[in-house]
């Protein structure tokens, strides 16, 4: 071969490889700047509280300030929206959760999806329900509930924190696989809803644990089983031990833009899951009722996938509309 030939073949050769150099560096480089972390919800709720949570551990281990930014909307679409449109070079980050999934069901006018929209980073948290009654409620167990309910046919209210949130539509996945038929009660928030149960306004209600914990131990309310495995409530059974199939937990992770360098979202996973092993930052997230967790991105993307599948068939079900 002509020498000035090889010496083309090697330069373009060269060339060829350039672009990838950058990405690799820009990766190792991650972060070199604040990188915002959107929360779809208030400030000062659990979504916001987890997400400066972990933030001040990411900043600790990266050497950046991630910042927290809740941007609240239509049950956390405007800021997912945000997150979905934004650059994919890893500065805008996104605290999603159950509701995301069951959004995508309820808003038909959404110009994105979120399953396929959006980078997996990682899992950050888990929770069960519990379905709780009021202490003078005649069923005490599961098996009692349903039977009592297929005996009095239209008596029955089923509170909720709001229509199409998770409080929500795990009392609809109950009552779509028990074929028993309650009235739903929407409420703003659990306080409300929790306070009319112990009144016996409502009859049941499947409610986050860290919100009833205190009255079912004062014996106020009755626990008669989770929705999902928990170690905080001992003895109290699986809704799954009576109805084989059923679960539901709240979840929260961390997501990005799709398209986001896999290098960068390699690099925050590791991150991520090394905060959620810290016994500092399990302790925490305990005290708010819920169980640091941990996934390869993979295995997050897949529970945002299946998690969305199952609660749309939950929302034809049960016929659930935005309000």
């Amino acid at each position: 071969m002509p020498l000035r030939r090889r010496r083309f073949l090697h330069l373009a050769a060269g060339a060829l490889a350039m672009p990838a150099l950058p990405r690799a560096a820009f990766a190792l480089d991650y972060p070199s700047r604040p990188v915002r972390i959107l929360v779809g919800y208030s400030a000062g709720g659990v979504s916001d509280i987890l997400a400066r949570l972990l933030a001040q551990k990411l900043s600790d281990r990266l050497g950046q300030p991630f910042i927290v930014e809740d941007r609240p909307g239509a049950a956390s679409n405007v800021a997912a929206d945000a997150v979905v449109h934004a650059s994919p070079d890893g500065y805008t980050l996104f605290l999603a959760g159950i509701s995301n999934a069951i959004n995508a069901a309820i808003y038909k006018d959404l110009d994105f999806s979120f399953a396929r929209d959006v980078t997996p980073v990682a899992l950050i948290s888990r929770s069960p329900l519990v379905m709780e009654v009021s202490a003078s409620f005649p069923a005490k167990t599961v098996p009692e509930f349903i039977a009592y309910a297929k005996a009095h046919p239209g008596t029955l209210n089923m509170a909720s924190a709001g229509t199409g949130g998770a409080t929500h539509v795990a009392g609809e996945l109950f009552q779509m696989m028990t074929g028993i038929k309650m009235l739903h009660v929407p409420y703003r928030g659990s306080p409300p809803a929790i306070a009319d149960v112990l009144a016996g306004r409502e009859q049941v209600m499947f409610d986050n644990v860290a919100a009833s914990i205190a009255l079912i131990r004062a014996g106020k309310l009755r626990a008669l089983a989770v929705s999902s495995k928990t170690d905080a409530l001992p003895g109290v059974p699986l809704i799954g031990d009576f109805l084989p199939g059923y679960d539901a937990y709240v979840w929260n992770g961390i997501v990005a833009p799709k398209n986001t360098p896999a290098e960068i979202v390699a690099k925050l996973n590791s991150t991520i899951n090394a905060v959620v092993a810290d016994p500092q930052y399990r302790t925490a997230l305990d005290h708010m009722g819920n169980t640091a967790a941990s996934d390869t991105p993979e295995e997050f993307g897949k529970l945002i996938a299946a998690d969305t599948a199952k609660w749309a068939k939950v929302v034809q079900f049960a016929g659930i509309k935005a309000e």
